[in-house]
Protein backbone atom coordinates (compact mmCIF):
# COMPACT_ATOMS: atom_id res chain seq x y z
CA UNK A 1 0.00 0.00 0.00
CA UNK A 2 3.15 2.27 0.68
CA UNK A 3 4.49 1.37 -2.46
CA UNK A 4 1.06 2.78 -4.48
CA UNK A 5 0.71 5.23 -2.33
CA UNK A 6 4.27 6.76 -2.89
CA UNK A 7 3.95 5.93 -6.99
CA UNK A 8 0.32 8.15 -6.70
CA UNK A 9 2.41 10.84 -5.55
CA UNK A 10 4.93 10.97 -7.39
CA UNK A 11 2.29 10.87 -10.43
CA UNK A 12 0.77 14.06 -8.90
CA UNK A 13 3.73 15.53 -8.68
CA UNK A 14 4.97 15.26 -11.98
CA UNK A 15 0.98 16.17 -13.89
CA UNK A 16 0.96 19.27 -11.13
CA UNK A 17 4.80 19.99 -12.46
CA UNK A 18 3.29 20.20 -16.36
CA UNK A 19 0.56 21.89 -15.46
CA UNK A 20 2.81 24.55 -13.82
CA UNK A 21 5.20 24.72 -16.71
CA UNK A 22 2.02 24.97 -19.54
CA UNK A 23 0.48 27.63 -17.69
CA UNK A 24 3.54 29.20 -17.55
CA UNK A 25 4.20 29.04 -21.49
CA UNK A 26 0.41 30.34 -22.11
CA UNK A 27 0.96 32.87 -19.66
CA UNK A 28 4.49 33.89 -21.37
CA UNK A 29 2.54 33.69 -24.85
CA UNK A 30 -0.42 35.40 -24.25
CA UNK A 31 1.53 38.73 -23.26
CA UNK A 32 2.57 38.64 -26.96
CA UNK A 33 0.51 42.20 -28.75
CA UNK A 34 -1.25 39.82 -30.72
CA UNK A 35 -3.66 39.08 -28.08
CA UNK A 36 -4.54 43.06 -27.38
CA UNK A 37 -5.65 44.55 -24.62
CA UNK A 38 -8.43 44.46 -21.95
CA UNK A 39 -10.58 48.05 -21.73
CA UNK A 40 -8.77 49.50 -18.27
CA UNK A 41 -9.16 52.76 -16.71
CA UNK A 42 -11.72 56.18 -18.32
CA UNK A 43 -12.68 53.11 -21.05
CA UNK A 44 -13.90 50.44 -18.89
CA UNK A 45 -15.54 53.50 -16.48
CA UNK A 46 -17.34 54.23 -19.98
CA UNK A 47 -17.98 50.97 -21.09
CA UNK A 48 -19.72 50.58 -17.09
CA UNK A 49 -22.43 52.96 -18.10
CA UNK A 50 -23.97 50.64 -21.48
CA UNK A 51 -27.07 48.69 -21.17
CA UNK A 52 -24.98 46.07 -22.57
CA UNK A 53 -22.61 45.70 -20.05
CA UNK A 54 -23.93 43.50 -17.06
CA UNK A 55 -21.69 41.77 -14.47
CA UNK A 56 -18.66 42.14 -15.82
CA UNK A 57 -19.32 41.64 -19.37
CA UNK A 58 -21.44 42.54 -22.94
CA UNK A 59 -24.75 41.03 -23.30
CA UNK A 60 -27.19 40.07 -25.76
CA UNK A 61 -30.16 41.79 -26.13
CA UNK A 62 -32.09 38.17 -25.87
CA UNK A 63 -29.63 35.51 -23.74
CA UNK A 64 -29.02 32.51 -25.10
CA UNK A 65 -27.01 29.58 -24.39
CA UNK A 66 -23.94 29.57 -27.33
CA UNK A 67 -24.19 25.91 -27.31
CA UNK A 68 -27.68 24.40 -27.81
CA UNK A 69 -29.15 22.28 -26.25
CA UNK A 70 -28.34 18.88 -26.61
CA UNK A 71 -24.77 19.49 -27.15
CA UNK A 72 -21.56 20.22 -25.19
CA UNK A 73 -18.25 22.10 -25.72
CA UNK A 74 -16.26 18.47 -25.03
CA UNK A 75 -18.39 17.14 -27.69
CA UNK A 76 -18.25 19.26 -29.88
CA UNK A 77 -14.46 19.14 -29.68
CA UNK A 78 -13.80 15.95 -29.50
CA UNK A 79 -16.14 15.95 -33.10
CA UNK A 80 -13.77 18.49 -34.46
CA UNK A 81 -10.39 16.72 -33.33
CA UNK A 82 -11.31 13.34 -33.72
CA UNK A 83 -14.96 12.83 -36.05
CA UNK A 84 -14.09 12.59 -39.67
CA UNK A 85 -15.28 15.81 -41.62
CA UNK A 86 -14.82 15.56 -45.03
CA UNK A 87 -13.91 18.33 -47.89
CA UNK A 88 -13.64 21.06 -45.24
CA UNK A 89 -11.09 22.51 -47.22
CA UNK A 90 -10.32 22.51 -51.33
CA UNK A 91 -7.80 20.70 -52.81
CA UNK A 92 -7.83 22.79 -55.71
CA UNK A 93 -7.05 26.93 -55.33
CA UNK A 94 -10.03 28.97 -54.95
CA UNK A 95 -10.51 31.38 -58.01
CA UNK A 96 -9.55 34.69 -57.62
CA UNK A 97 -9.38 38.34 -59.76
CA UNK A 98 -7.01 41.16 -58.52
CA UNK A 99 -7.92 44.27 -59.46
CA UNK A 100 -5.69 47.76 -58.66
CA UNK A 101 -7.86 49.11 -55.95
CA UNK A 102 -5.07 52.49 -55.71
CA UNK A 103 -6.50 53.88 -58.98
CA UNK A 104 -10.24 53.30 -58.83
CA UNK A 105 -12.43 56.16 -61.04
CA UNK A 106 -13.68 57.87 -57.77
CA UNK A 107 -16.96 58.14 -58.72
CA UNK A 108 -17.28 54.07 -59.28
CA UNK A 109 -19.62 52.65 -56.60
CA UNK A 110 -18.55 49.25 -55.87
CA UNK A 111 -18.09 46.31 -53.98
CA UNK A 112 -15.00 43.85 -53.56
CA UNK A 113 -15.15 40.88 -51.41
CA UNK A 114 -11.10 39.55 -50.07
CA UNK A 115 -12.97 36.29 -48.94
CA UNK A 116 -14.26 35.21 -45.25
CA UNK A 117 -15.86 38.52 -44.21
CA UNK A 118 -13.15 41.12 -45.60
CA UNK A 119 -14.62 43.68 -47.98
CA UNK A 120 -13.90 46.62 -49.04
CA UNK A 121 -16.55 49.35 -50.46
CA UNK A 122 -16.47 52.85 -52.33
CA UNK A 123 -19.27 54.51 -52.26
CA UNK A 124 -20.29 57.97 -53.22
CA UNK A 125 -16.35 59.01 -53.15
CA UNK A 126 -15.72 57.39 -49.81
CA UNK A 127 -13.76 54.33 -49.08
CA UNK A 128 -14.51 51.73 -46.14
CA UNK A 129 -13.19 48.56 -45.34
CA UNK A 130 -14.94 45.64 -43.24
CA UNK A 131 -12.99 43.27 -41.03
CA UNK A 132 -9.34 42.74 -42.87
CA UNK A 133 -7.83 39.58 -42.38
CA UNK A 134 -4.77 39.80 -44.99
CA UNK A 135 -2.22 38.04 -42.90
CA UNK A 136 -3.11 34.54 -44.22
CA UNK A 137 -4.38 33.25 -41.27
CA UNK A 138 -7.30 33.72 -38.47
CA UNK A 139 -5.47 31.95 -35.35
CA UNK A 140 -2.97 33.40 -33.12
CA UNK A 141 -1.45 29.85 -32.93
CA UNK A 142 1.41 29.70 -35.57
CA UNK A 143 0.33 26.84 -38.45
CA UNK A 144 -2.99 27.20 -37.58
CA UNK A 145 -6.54 28.32 -39.92
CA UNK A 146 -4.23 28.55 -42.72
CA UNK A 147 -5.74 30.48 -45.72
CA UNK A 148 -7.27 28.95 -48.62
CA UNK A 149 -4.93 28.51 -51.47
CA UNK A 150 -6.16 31.22 -53.51
CA UNK A 151 -8.24 33.35 -50.99
CA UNK A 152 -5.13 35.21 -49.93
CA UNK A 153 -3.74 37.31 -52.91
CA UNK A 154 -4.53 40.82 -51.60
CA UNK A 155 -2.31 42.31 -49.03
CA UNK A 156 -3.03 45.74 -46.87
CA UNK A 157 -0.13 46.70 -49.15
CA UNK A 158 -2.76 46.69 -52.04
CA UNK A 159 -5.33 48.76 -50.05
CA UNK A 160 -5.88 52.52 -50.85
CA UNK A 161 -6.46 55.43 -48.16
CA UNK A 162 -9.50 54.35 -46.23
CA UNK A 163 -11.89 56.65 -44.92
CA UNK A 164 -13.76 53.96 -42.66
CA UNK A 165 -12.17 51.09 -40.90
CA UNK A 166 -15.33 49.24 -39.59
CA UNK A 167 -14.50 45.78 -37.01
CA UNK A 168 -17.69 43.95 -36.16
CA UNK A 169 -15.95 42.50 -33.35
CA UNK A 170 -12.50 41.26 -31.98
CA UNK A 171 -12.16 37.68 -32.90
CA UNK A 172 -9.04 36.62 -34.73
CA UNK A 173 -11.08 35.94 -37.94
CA UNK A 174 -12.00 39.62 -37.80
CA UNK A 175 -9.43 41.71 -36.29
CA UNK A 176 -6.31 40.66 -37.50
CA UNK A 177 -3.36 42.51 -35.64
CA UNK A 178 -1.02 42.16 -38.47
CA UNK A 179 -3.36 43.50 -41.27
CA UNK A 180 -4.28 46.57 -38.34
CA UNK A 181 -0.74 47.39 -38.24
CA UNK A 182 0.26 47.40 -41.75
CA UNK A 183 -3.09 49.43 -42.13
CA UNK A 184 -2.23 51.78 -39.84
CA UNK A 185 -1.03 54.90 -42.02
CA UNK A 186 -3.78 54.30 -44.68
CA UNK A 187 -6.93 54.73 -42.21
CA UNK A 188 -8.62 57.59 -41.19
CA UNK A 189 -11.10 56.56 -38.88
CA UNK A 190 -11.74 53.46 -36.78
CA UNK A 191 -15.18 52.66 -36.70
CA UNK A 192 -15.74 50.27 -33.40
CA UNK A 193 -17.73 48.76 -30.68
CA UNK A 194 -16.83 49.56 -27.20
CA UNK A 195 -13.80 48.32 -25.82
CA UNK A 196 -12.15 47.27 -28.69
CA UNK A 197 -10.54 50.79 -28.97
CA UNK A 198 -8.17 49.33 -27.02
CA UNK A 199 -6.62 46.76 -29.06
CA UNK A 200 -6.27 49.90 -31.13
CA UNK A 201 -4.25 51.90 -29.07
CA UNK A 202 -2.26 49.14 -27.95
CA UNK A 203 -1.52 48.78 -31.33
CA UNK A 204 -0.09 52.39 -32.39
CA UNK A 205 -3.26 53.96 -33.53
CA UNK A 206 -3.76 57.87 -32.12
CA UNK A 207 -7.01 58.07 -29.84
CA UNK A 208 -8.58 60.95 -32.35
CA UNK A 209 -8.34 58.16 -35.13
CA UNK A 210 -10.72 55.62 -32.77
CA UNK A 211 -14.28 55.95 -32.74
CA UNK A 212 -15.99 53.51 -29.81
CA UNK A 213 -19.83 53.37 -30.05
CA UNK A 214 -22.57 51.44 -28.36
CA UNK A 215 -25.23 49.97 -30.16
CA UNK A 216 -28.05 52.12 -31.65
CA UNK A 217 -26.00 54.89 -31.77
CA UNK A 218 -24.48 56.72 -34.91
CA UNK A 219 -21.01 58.34 -36.89
CA UNK A 220 -21.50 61.43 -38.66
CA UNK A 221 -18.03 63.46 -39.38
CA UNK A 222 -19.02 64.46 -42.58
CA UNK A 223 -22.35 65.79 -44.46
CA UNK A 224 -24.34 62.97 -45.92
CA UNK A 225 -22.44 60.15 -44.76
CA UNK A 226 -23.36 58.30 -41.48
CA UNK A 227 -22.66 54.80 -39.85
CA UNK A 228 -25.27 53.60 -37.45
CA UNK A 229 -24.11 50.81 -35.55
CA UNK A 230 -26.99 48.11 -34.56
CA UNK A 231 -26.98 44.88 -32.54
CA UNK A 232 -26.24 41.27 -33.71
CA UNK A 233 -26.04 38.30 -31.70
CA UNK A 234 -23.16 36.92 -30.93
CA UNK A 235 -19.91 37.33 -28.53
CA UNK A 236 -16.54 38.69 -28.09
CA UNK A 237 -13.15 37.58 -27.15
CA UNK A 238 -9.28 37.36 -28.20
CA UNK A 239 -8.31 35.70 -24.91
CA UNK A 240 -9.05 33.60 -21.21
CA UNK A 241 -11.30 36.37 -20.78
CA UNK A 242 -14.67 37.00 -23.08
CA UNK A 243 -17.35 39.29 -24.42
CA UNK A 244 -15.15 42.62 -22.83
CA UNK A 245 -15.66 44.25 -26.13
CA UNK A 246 -19.26 45.04 -28.47
CA UNK A 247 -19.70 43.23 -30.91
CA UNK A 248 -21.80 45.16 -33.85
CA UNK A 249 -23.91 45.17 -37.16
CA UNK A 250 -23.55 48.22 -39.09
CA UNK A 251 -25.42 50.39 -41.56
CA UNK A 252 -23.53 52.61 -43.45
CA UNK A 253 -25.46 55.61 -45.39
CA UNK A 254 -24.19 57.59 -48.05
CA UNK A 255 -25.77 59.83 -50.46
CA UNK A 256 -26.71 57.77 -52.72
CA UNK A 257 -26.46 54.12 -50.79
CA UNK A 258 -27.36 52.23 -47.84
CA UNK A 259 -25.32 49.48 -47.50
CA UNK A 260 -26.02 46.95 -44.02
CA UNK A 261 -22.83 44.61 -42.57
CA UNK A 262 -24.56 42.04 -40.08
CA UNK A 263 -20.79 40.96 -38.86
CA UNK A 264 -21.66 37.50 -37.18
CA UNK A 265 -24.51 36.85 -35.20
CA UNK A 266 -27.52 33.95 -34.91
CA UNK A 267 -31.30 34.56 -36.40
CA UNK A 268 -33.00 36.79 -33.99
CA UNK A 269 -35.93 39.24 -34.21
CA UNK A 270 -33.11 42.41 -34.48
CA UNK A 271 -32.61 41.88 -38.15
CA UNK A 272 -36.73 42.86 -39.12
CA UNK A 273 -35.98 45.74 -36.30
CA UNK A 274 -33.42 47.04 -38.43
CA UNK A 275 -35.19 46.72 -41.50
CA UNK A 276 -38.35 48.55 -40.34
CA UNK A 277 -35.89 51.65 -39.22
CA UNK A 278 -33.33 51.76 -42.46
CA UNK A 279 -34.58 49.56 -45.45
CA UNK A 280 -34.88 48.86 -47.80
CA UNK A 281 -30.86 49.06 -47.97
CA UNK A 282 -29.47 48.63 -51.59
CA UNK A 283 -26.91 46.07 -50.49
CA UNK A 284 -26.61 43.25 -47.70
CA UNK A 285 -23.13 42.03 -46.21
CA UNK A 286 -24.68 38.58 -44.58
CA UNK A 287 -23.24 35.69 -42.67
CA UNK A 288 -23.00 32.96 -44.10
CA UNK A 289 -20.57 29.71 -43.06
CA UNK A 290 -18.88 28.10 -40.09
CA UNK A 291 -22.00 27.80 -38.50
CA UNK A 292 -23.15 24.58 -36.71
CA UNK A 293 -26.30 23.37 -35.00
CA UNK A 294 -24.34 22.92 -31.69
CA UNK A 295 -23.67 26.95 -31.70
CA UNK A 296 -26.59 28.15 -33.82
CA UNK A 297 -27.14 30.73 -31.29
CA UNK A 298 -24.47 32.72 -32.65
CA UNK A 299 -24.50 32.26 -36.40
CA UNK A 300 -26.62 32.01 -38.84
CA UNK A 301 -27.58 28.87 -40.88
CA UNK A 302 -27.91 29.32 -44.66
CA UNK A 303 -31.71 29.44 -44.63
CA UNK A 304 -31.66 32.15 -41.75
CA UNK A 305 -29.04 34.39 -43.83
CA UNK A 306 -31.98 34.23 -46.62
CA UNK A 307 -34.62 35.34 -44.22
CA UNK A 308 -32.26 38.34 -42.91
CA UNK A 309 -32.16 39.48 -46.78
CA UNK A 310 -35.81 39.38 -46.12
CA UNK A 311 -36.08 41.22 -42.79
CA UNK A 312 -33.53 43.70 -43.77
CA UNK A 313 -35.07 43.88 -46.94
CA UNK A 314 -32.04 43.42 -48.93
CA UNK A 315 -32.46 44.40 -52.36
CA UNK A 316 -29.36 42.38 -53.20
CA UNK A 317 -27.14 40.58 -50.74
CA UNK A 318 -23.38 39.16 -50.55
CA UNK A 319 -23.11 35.87 -48.52
CA UNK A 320 -19.73 36.40 -46.81
CA UNK A 321 -17.95 34.15 -44.01
CA UNK A 322 -17.10 31.42 -46.71
CA UNK A 323 -14.32 30.26 -48.67
CA UNK A 324 -11.13 30.71 -47.12
CA UNK A 325 -10.59 29.64 -43.34
CA UNK A 326 -11.41 26.16 -41.59
CA UNK A 327 -13.55 27.40 -38.72
CA UNK A 328 -16.67 24.81 -38.98
CA UNK A 329 -17.05 21.13 -39.43
CA UNK A 330 -19.39 21.50 -42.88
CA UNK A 331 -17.40 20.85 -46.34
CA UNK A 332 -16.17 24.23 -47.89
CA UNK A 333 -18.27 24.86 -50.14
CA UNK A 334 -21.61 24.37 -48.38
CA UNK A 335 -22.80 27.46 -47.12
CA UNK A 336 -23.09 28.41 -50.75
CA UNK A 337 -24.07 25.22 -52.13
CA UNK A 338 -27.16 25.65 -49.88
CA UNK A 339 -27.73 28.90 -49.75
CA UNK A 340 -28.13 28.73 -53.81
CA UNK A 341 -30.55 25.68 -53.71
CA UNK A 342 -32.55 26.98 -50.43
CA UNK A 343 -32.72 30.23 -52.58
CA UNK A 344 -34.95 28.65 -55.75
CA UNK A 345 -38.03 28.69 -53.17
CA UNK A 346 -37.06 32.67 -51.87
CA UNK A 347 -36.31 34.11 -54.68
CA UNK A 348 -33.27 36.79 -53.88
CA UNK A 349 -31.36 38.76 -55.49
CA UNK A 350 -27.71 37.15 -54.30
CA UNK A 351 -24.65 38.61 -55.46
CA UNK A 352 -21.74 36.36 -55.92
CA UNK A 353 -18.63 37.41 -56.73
CA UNK A 354 -15.31 35.56 -56.80
CA UNK A 355 -12.57 36.86 -54.52
CA UNK A 356 -11.31 40.30 -56.07
CA UNK A 357 -14.12 40.34 -58.29
CA UNK A 358 -15.81 43.86 -58.84
CA UNK A 359 -19.58 44.08 -57.66
CA UNK A 360 -21.04 46.97 -59.36
CA UNK A 361 -23.36 48.73 -56.99
CA UNK A 362 -25.12 50.80 -59.08
CA UNK A 363 -26.35 47.60 -61.41
CA UNK A 364 -28.50 45.43 -59.71
CA UNK A 365 -29.19 43.05 -62.25
CA UNK A 366 -24.78 42.31 -62.46
CA UNK A 367 -24.84 38.51 -62.69
CA UNK A 368 -22.17 36.30 -60.77
CA UNK A 369 -21.29 32.38 -62.01
CA UNK A 370 -21.38 30.05 -59.27
CA UNK A 371 -18.12 29.79 -59.18
CA UNK A 372 -17.68 26.95 -56.25
CA UNK A 373 -19.10 24.37 -58.73
CA UNK A 374 -15.33 23.77 -60.90
CA UNK A 375 -13.18 23.49 -57.20
CA UNK A 376 -12.58 20.42 -55.78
Amino acid sequence: MKKFLKILKRIFIVVLVISVVLTGIAFVYMRQPKFGKLPAGERLAGIEKSARYKSGSFHNVIEKPTIAEGYSILGEIYKTLFAENPRVQPVDAIPSIKIDLQHLPPDSNMVVWFGHSSVFIQADGKTFLLDPVFSGTASPLPGSVKAFKGSDIYKAADMPMIDYLLISHDHYDHLDYETILALKDKVKHVVCGLGVGAHFEYWGYPAAKIIEKDWYEKVTLEPKVTIYTNPTHHESGRGLTSSQSLWMSYLIQTPSMKIYYSGDGGYDTHFAEIGKKFGPVDLAILENGQYDNAWHSVHLLPEETLKVAQDVKAKRFLPVHNSKFVLAKHAWDEPLVKLTEINQRYKLNIATPMIGEMLNLNDTNQTFKQWWKNVK
